[in-house]
C-alpha cells in the first residue's frame, strides 16, 4: 500500500489541472458512493485529482488508486479498502473501475461493511452501474464528465471566467448576455476552432495530433468499451465501425432500420442495440419524436456526439449544417431534453421549437439559433451562446 501513497503524493504535487471543470462544483460530495463516467481521454483522471486537491489536498486520509495496476489482479477492492480504512482512511478514489472484474459486488461490500468510508470512482460511460443493477442502483450517485463546453473552452483560450447560463435565461435575455460577452471577447473568433478541436482536452498537449488522438480513443472505445463491456464478440466489431461511419457519412442521419440491417448485414433488433451502445459510449446522440420511449422506438435523427467527431470519423462529410446541428444537440442536450420538432429542427424541454442555421436564419413559429452573428434580437439567438449552458 505504501507504493500507492507515494503515487498519490506525486500526482497531487505534479499534476495540475489547467482547466477546472464546472462539474467539480455541482457534485454533492457528501454522498458515500460517487461515480464519474466519461469518454476516454475526456479528463476523468485529472478531474479526480482536482477533486482531491480541492477537498483533501493535505489530507492523509484520502488516497487515489488506479485499478489498472497489476496489483489488483490478486488483491480485492474490499480487502484493500478494509486495510486503508483501518489505517484511518476516509476517502478512497478509484480510477478506471471498469478495469476491475467484480466491481459491483465489492463496491456494495465496501458500502455495507465500511460505513464511514467514502468511495469516489471513475468509469467508462458504457458501464451499467445503476441500470438493472440491484446492488448499486439505490446507493450510487452517478455524474457524467462531458467534453468541454464552448464556454469552458473560451474561458481557457481568453483567460475570462464567464459563468454558465440556463436555457431559459438565454431565451429570455440573450441580447444583453451576448452583448456583455462580446464586449470582452469576440466569440466567433474561437467558435470554428472549437467545433474542430476544442471539445476534448487533447489540445492542451499537442494540437497537431488532435485528430490522431481522437481517432485512437474512438477505436479503443469501440474495441474495448462497446464490445467488451457489452459482451459483444470481437468478430462483430467491423459491423459497429461500419455503422458509425455510415452515420458520420449522412449526419444528420435519419435511420431506416431495415435498410441499415441489410447494409450492415445484421438483424433489425441488433441495429437498434448497436445504436444504443454507441449512444451510451458517447459516440452518437439520438433524437426522438415527442412521446417516444428511447428503448422502444427508433430515433428520428442520429448525430455524432459532438462536432469534433465528424472531423475524425468522416472528414469528407464536414459541412456547416452538420457542424451547427451537432453542436446544438451536444451542448443543449447535456442538461435539457431535445426532441424532434415538426415546425423547426428541434423541440427543447417540450416547449421551445428551435431552427438551427446560418446568419440569416429566422423562424416564424419558434426560435432561431443563428451562426455567424455576434448578438441576436427578438427570437433570433446566436448559435455560439448555446455553448454557455454548462
Amino acid at each position: 500500500m505504501e507504493n500507492f501513497y507515494q503515487i498519490h503524493e506525486s500526482l497531487i504535487s505534479n499534476s495540475r489541472g489547467i482547466i477546472q471543470r464546472e462539474l467539480l462544483n455541482e457534485i454533492d460530495w457528501s454522498k458515500r458512493l460517487i461515480g464519474i463516467k466519461g469518454f476516454r481521454g475526456v479528463g476523468k483522471t485529472t478531474f479526480l485529482i482536482d477533486f482531491i486537491r480541492a477537498h483533501h489536498a493535505e489530507d492523509k486520509t484520502c488516497l487515489y488508486v488506479n485499478l489498472n495496476d497489476f496489483y489488483f489482479t490478486r488483491r480485492k477492492i474490499i480487502s484493500f479498502a478494509d486495510e486503508f480504512h483501518k489505517r484511518g482512511g476516509k476517502v478512497l478514489v478509484l480510477d478506471q473501475l471498469h478495469k476491475y472484474p467484480e466491481w459491483s459486488h465489492e463496491l456494495r461490500e465496501c458500502y455495507d461493511q465500511l460505513s464511514d468510508l467514502k468511495i469516489v470512482f471513475s468509469s467508462s460511460p458504457v458501464l451499467r452501474i445503476k441500470e438493472g443493477n440491484d446492488e448499486l442502483k439505490e446507493i450510487a450517485h452517478i455524474y457524467h464528465l462531458e467534453g468541454l463546453s464552448f464556454r469552458e473552452y473560451l474561458n481557457y483560450r481568453t483567460g475570462n471566467n464567464f459563468p454558465r447560463i440556463s436555457f431559459n435565461d438565454i431565451i429570455d435575455g440573450h441580447e444583453e448576455i451576448a452583448r456583455d460577452v462580446s464586449l470582452k471577447v469576440k466569440p466567433l473568433a474561437f467558435f470554428n476552432e472549437y467545433l474542430k478541436n476544442g471539445y476534448y482536452p487533447y489540445f492542451l498537449e499537442n494540437n497537431d495530433f488532435y485528430n490522431d488522438n481522437l481517432l485512437k480513443h474512438i477505436n479503443m472505445a469501440l474495441e474495448i468499451d462497446v464490445t467488451y463491456l457489452n459482451q459483444i464478440e470481437l468478430q462483430y466489431l467491423p459491423k459497429l465501425r461500419k455503422l458509425l461511419y455510415t452515420i458520420a457519412s449522412q449526419v444528420p442521419f435519419k435511420p431506416n432500420v431495415s435498410q441499415l440491417s441489410t447494409e450492415i448485414e445484421t438483424s433489425r433488433a441488433t441495429i437498434m442495440n448497436y445504436l444504443r451502445y454507441l449512444k451510451n459510449a458517447r459516440l452518437i446522440n439520438l433524437v426522438y419524436s415527442n412521446g417516444d420511449e428511447e428503448e422502444m422506438k427508433k430515433p428520428e435523427k442520429v448525430f455524432l456526439q459532438n462536432s469534433n467527431l465528424i472531423y475524425s470519423v468522416n472528414p469528407g462529410n464536414v459541412n456547416t449544417r452538420n457542424l451547427r446541428q451537432s453542436f446544438f444537440v451536444n451542448q443543449v442536450g447535456y442538461q435539457n431534453q431535445i426532441k424532434n420538432s415538426k415546425v423547426g429542427d428541434f423541440k427543447v424541454n417540450g416547449q421551445y421549437d428551435v431552427t438551427v442555421g446560418g446568419k440569416y436564419t429566422r423562424s416564424k413559429e419558434g426560435y432561431a439559433a443563428a451562426d455567424r452573428i455576434e448578438t441576436g434580437s427578438d427570437k433570433t439567438i446566436p448559435l455560439w451562446l448555446f455553448g454557455f449552458l454548462y
